[in-house]
């Protein structure tokens, strides 16, 4: 028996390769199946299942590719609708690969179709539970991501019943291997490692504890962020299907001179630069969008730009492919193409260039007394605002600034001091406002974890918030 995690950081996603005696299952696979297809090769196996525990919607499945390419069965759980073909399995189900075999355990909840799948080694004894957002590391899946029309609290009821019904009998050494790992939006507050056991949550996972229906209810529903826009979307296209990853990649990955570009451009299609935040601060094409490869950029890409809009890139000469892959992994299947020798070749050419201000947070301490018109725009989060921010800074998560009415509301006489945390999502925020046409904006390097150490700038916090 082998098992080998292949875990994506940028979307915290885990999807499995399971193989025994040449066989194998593949489990949550993303929309890019190569790495899938290379290490059957490798190993000299043949992938027979796929195996889906939900409609993800923070992810395009690889599925449809991955089942043209292998002739591999696409299996959900009960109850699962699509507009292609699947294998409904059934609740105890059983499915051997080589000498070990799954076992379907439908554990509605997170979704109604939701479903774990029981791996049993060689003597049929339970060796590993892949839980999809069923269950993680110290959290169980959200509750309010149903396509349905169920109310969150009606999921989470479901979800208790599955835990006591499914997840507490297990033994306590079977290994648990989870969909996410922290950072992920699919639950509260994911526990820092990519896997677990059933003792381990048994004693630290709070939604595992004793207590009532009712206590559980309120525990796995109280605090929940909004989820990212773009899961609804992402949810559609697993459930009624995709072009495939190929096609996608053949029309966003064409080269386009300064000509064709600047064409695209009149046709009011979007520009997307995905180089490093240090670099395109520096210069960047007039109307970019601003979403760096560096940190969580298909996620941001996925709350922040339109599904239903063509995009041209400008990325790093060599990162255009991979920019295209983590764009299709969310959705994104509109690229018309990429900047030809990026934004190098566009400034050889004369053509006009914007940039951004960068200044040092020791700076903005010594605007703040001198400059009645100075407005520091916070775009963290309004928890990370509450717990310490600028004396009367505003406070614009980046997630609401696909509302121009929001930007909308600067006045031509302010100047603009853009942060967040550490810098990355503050240049994305300074590139969309610029988009605007507001560009008196300043953005302050380093962030927050630089301002709160400049005695010279009064910070406060929001009780009420926290509380």
């Amino acid at each position: 028996m082998f098992i080998k995690q292949l875990y994506t950081g940028c979307l915290s996603e885990a999807a499995y390769y399971i193989e025994s005696e040449g066989e194998v299952a593949i489990i949550d696979p993303l929309r890019d199946t190569e790495e899938y297809i290379l290490l059957a090769k490798e190993r000299n196996a043949g992938i027979k299942y796929i195996f889906e525990t939900h409609f993800h919607a923070d992810f395009v499945s690889g599925h449809l590719d991955l089942s043209k390419q292998t002739g591999a069965p696409i299996i959900y759980g009960p109850g699962a609708k699509t507009n292609f073909k699947i294998y409904n399995s059934k609740d105890g189900e059983i499915f051997k690969l080589g000498k070990i075999s799954f076992e379907i355990l439908h554990t509605p909840g997170h979704t109604i179709e939701s479903t774990c799948y029981l791996l049993r080694d060689e003597n049929d004894k339970p060796h590993a539970i892949f839980t999809g957002d069923t269950l993680f590391v110290g959290d169980v899946g959200r509750p309010d991501l149903s396509s349905g029309d169920m109310s969150s609290d009606e999921l989470a009821g479901i979800m208790y019943d599955t835990i006591q019904n499914k997840i507490l009998p297990l033994a306590d050494d079977i290994i648990v291997y989870p969909a996410h790992g922290a950072g992920s939006s699919c639950g509260k507050n994911l526990g820092p490692n990519t896997f677990s056991t059933i003792a381990e949550e048994k004693q630290n996972n709070y939604a595992l504890q004793p207590q009532t229906k009712e206590a559980f209810i309120k525990a796995v529903t109280e605090g929940l962020t909004e989820a990212p826009k773009y899961f609804a979307v992402n949810a559609e296209i697993n459930m009624k299907g995709y072009d495939s990853l190929d096609a996608v990649k053949e029309k966003g990955l064409t080269p386009l001179s300064i000509a064709a570009f600047k064409k695209l451009m009149s046709e009011d299609v979007l520009v997307l630069d995905t180089r490093h935040a240090d670099i395109f601060t520096q210069g960047f094409v007039p109307g970019s969008i601003f979403i760096g490869l560096e940190g969580r950029f298909a996620e941001w890409a996925g709350s922040l730009l339109p599904f239903d809009k063509p995009m041209i890139l400008v990325t790093e000469p060599g990162m255009e492919e991979d920019t295209v892959i983590r764009l299709a992994r969310v959705g994104f299947d509109k690229m018309q193409g990429y900047l030809k020798g990026s934004f190098d070749a566009w400034q050889a050419a004369g053509e006009k260039v914007d940039m951004i201000i960068n200044i040092e947070a020791d700076e903005l301490a010594m605007d703040i007394p001198h400059d009645d018109h100075l407005v520091v725009v916070d775009v963290r989060r309004e928890t990370e605002f509450a717990d310490g921010h600028v004396k009367g800074a505003q406070n614009i998560p980046l997630n609401e600034m696909t509302d121009v009415a929001t930007i909308a509301n600067f006045e031509d006489n302010q100047n603009l001091y853009i942060h967040c945390a550490g810098g990355y999502r503050s240049v994305i925020a300074s590139s969309l406002i610029k988009r605007q046409g507001v560009h008196n904006l300043r953005n302050v390097m380093g962030g927050w974890g630089k301002i709160k150490e400049e005695k010279g700038i009064t910070v406060e916090k929001d009780a009420s918030v926290l509380n």
